[in-house]
């Protein structure tokens, strides 16, 4: 009884490694393979900065200059300011009168430029409503109408911080939400 057990035994075990062995190979493979794939979605190689680019891409001259100087003046971190309340007014259409209710968020660069756009936010919510209340309704119903009203609104929004702060603090006006009824 004790040789035929330990015979089993014998016969089991060199069946035993083979499968331990084809399962950290597989273990293995399959963290290689989830590694790679980590490494190729999340890393790579990184863009270089802009400057850089800048200086690479132009031929020297005035107009790689230009590019260089616009290029410093936007680089920062972008924060996004949102405005605490959605604007909701009535436009006037060639049909019929419609409601609107648009919600913003102001793009700016840097802490101070935050700091500066938080402190204004009533001056900007009240310039934006000027802006918005002197659209009508056939112009926001088109793509079109909908760009032409954020480009109104950046330049009206900077240039009342120009006159407040003396600099252009909002680089961006974004629509997050657009409504019309």
């Amino acid at each position: 009884m004790a040789n035929e057990k330990e015979k089993e035994l014998e016969l089991e075990e060199p069946g035993n490694k083979k499968k331990k062995m084809i399962i950290i190979i597989a273990a293995v493979v399959l963290l290689a393979g989830a590694g790679g794939g980590a490494f190729f979605f999340m890393g790579g190689d990184d863009p270089a900065p802009i400057s850089e680019q800048v200086d690479g891409e132009s031929g020297g001259g005035e107009e790689g200059e230009t590019v260089k100087e616009s290029a410093s003046v936007s680089v920062g971190t972008a924060i996004y300011v949102p405005m605490p309340r959605a604007f909701r007014f009535n436009v006037p259409g060639a049909a019929r009168d419609r409601f609107v209710e648009i919600r913003v968020q102001l793009l700016v660069r840097g802490g101070d430029n935050e700091e500066t756009a938080k402190k204004h936010v009533p001056l900007i919510e009240s310039t934006l409503l000027g802006v918005f209340s002197q659209s009508n309704a056939d112009d926001l119903a088109t793509s079109a109408g909908k760009a032409s009203l954020k480009q109104r609104s950046l330049a009206a929004v900077q240039q009342e911080m120009r006159d407040v702060a003396s600099e252009k603090v909002v680089e961006q006006v974004l629509f997050t939400g657009f409504v019309m009824q």
